[in-house]
């Protein structure tokens, strides 16, 4: 009994590095993409002025409907680096702790 509660004990600690990452990255990107999106269907006569200035970042970024696709690719690789710097660090953490 008590080798199984150790088992489920260290299935359950761990998470799926490569899920979190798709997970962050999904959100990224779509979060740029949609923020962008939205700028742009509400329109108005200065446009995304500071979403904007992500193309200092991101280039070939712009508060456009080419920009929003763009930006998701940015967004979905920034965010796709940082699930997976996460989910590593803390396997690592919780392997120490073992």
């Amino acid at each position: 009994m008590n080798k199984e509660v150790d088992e489920l004990g260290k299935a359950v600690a761990s998470i799926q590095t490569k899920v979190l990452a798709f997970v962050f990255a999904l959100i990224a990107g779509l979060g740029i993409f949609l923020m962008t999106a939205w700028l742009l269907i509400k329109g108005g006569e200065r446009v995304g002025a500071h979403l904007n200035l992500l193309g200092q970042y991101f280039m070939g970024y712009s508060v456009t409907w080419k920009g929003s696709i763009v930006g998701f690719c940015y967004g979905a690789f920034i965010g796709g680096i940082v699930g997976w710097a996460i989910g590593t660090i803390y396997n690592k953490i919780v392997n120490m702790r073992r």
